[in-house]
């Protein structure tokens, strides 16, 4: 078959399109015809090389994608030929003590397909049979490879850690991006105020039709001067940052007292600095989330199925150009998800 890859860590440069051994599905896996997939920062990191992720090389990145199953392993029940699926990439033991009180998305040994182990960028993929959920007969190739991941992750993040509710605040940082679009549509859903942090006035209508209801060109002004004049000095409830050390002491100072700020990753960087005084004499709440568990991930698809939710594509791409798709992400270049097709589907 042939396979997104790369064999060293380094810049898009690295990324290749060629032959790969063809996956052999083992009994509990499913063997997978794709049909696209999508990037996420992920890839990004990944192909950079991630401290403590040793990776089996070549690497296969990926950890989205939808397709048509092509064959089942003898211990598979949900699925057979012929079905329509999306890959939910987040894998568990299930034997832990958080997977036996089904919060799969702590397990001691989770690990992200594409991350962690080769993903899906290809024109086949073996794939747990519990890592795959249906996909409804109407929903284009595009869309169901495009949401799962940050629609999973702005979901559990917000509503089952954050406990988002109606009439609360919400400031969403890098709007433009895959989990900041998926945010702003589940805080609209959710009956919050949304704010929305972004980098051009195309990217800021974006996120206005995505259910902003106020926007925030970040390169211009200072959005945590700007998001205490709009609320009167009160600050919102929830921030979410997914940036990480550029724009943390900001969203600090954006919060209203008992706020909450949730984080599900550090572009920017892991380690900024934050004032500790502000966190207890306001009494803050900072909240880490990583994924979601299956449940929680197909809740939050149902409403991207049902048409609730969109993810919005900002370029379609064949793999061959997926490093392309790569300096895309890195260079912040659209609003929204990078879709990758295999070139014998195009």
């Amino acid at each position: 078959m042939q396979a997104v890859q790369f064999s060293e860590h380094g810049d898009a440069d690295v990324i290749e399109y060629g032959d790969f051994p063809d996956p052999d599905p083992g009994r509990d896996e499913v063997l997978v015809d794709i049909k696209a997939g999508a990037l996420n920062h992920l890839d990004v990191w990944t192909r950079r090389g991630l401290p403590g992720v040793d990776l089996e090389m070549p690497h296969i990145p990926g950890s989205d994608a939808a397709g048509v199953v092509e064959e089942v392993g003898e211990a598979v029940t949900r699925f057979e030929p012929g079905d329509r699926v999306a890959l939910l990439a987040g894998v568990s033991c299930g034997k832990c003590e958080f997977c036996r009180t089904g919060d799969t998305a702590l397990c001691v040994n989770y690990h992200v397909i594409g991350e962690h182990v080769r993903g899906v960028h290809a024109e086949y993929a073996a794939i747990p049979e519990e890592n795959l959920t249906p996909v409804p007969e109407h929903v284009d190739w595009e869309t169901a490879a495009a949401a799962p991941l940050v629609f999973q992750t702005a979901w559990r993040m917000m509503i089952e850690r954050g406990d988002l509710t109606q009439g609360e605040s919400v400031l969403v940082l890098g709007a433009s991006g895959g989990v900041g679009h998926a945010a702003v549509q589940i805080a609209a859903h959710a009956g919050a105020e949304v704010y929305a942090t972004a980098s051009s006035e195309e990217k800021l209508q974006h996120a206005k039709e995505c259910g902003a209801d106020h926007v925030i060109d970040y390169e211009a002004e200072d959005f945590a001067a700007e998001i205490r004049e709009m609320t009167g000095k009160r600050g919102v409830d929830m921030v979410v940052d997914h940036v990480g050390e550029a724009t943390w002491d900001k969203s600090l100072k954006s919060l209203a007292k008992n706020g909450r700020i949730v984080t599900c990753g550090a572009t920017t960087g892991p380690r900024p600095k934050t004032n500790i005084n502000r966190i207890f004499w306001n009494q803050l709440k900072v909240i880490g989330s990583t994924m979601a568990t299956y449940g929680e991930a197909e809740k939050a698809l149902s409403l991207v199925w049902d048409g609730t939710f969109e993810p919005r594509i900002r370029d379609t791409l064949p793999m061959s150009e997926t490093d392309r798709a790569h300096e895309m992400l890195e260079n912040r270049e659209g609003f929204g998800k990078v879709v990758v097709i295999p070139d014998s589907e195009l």
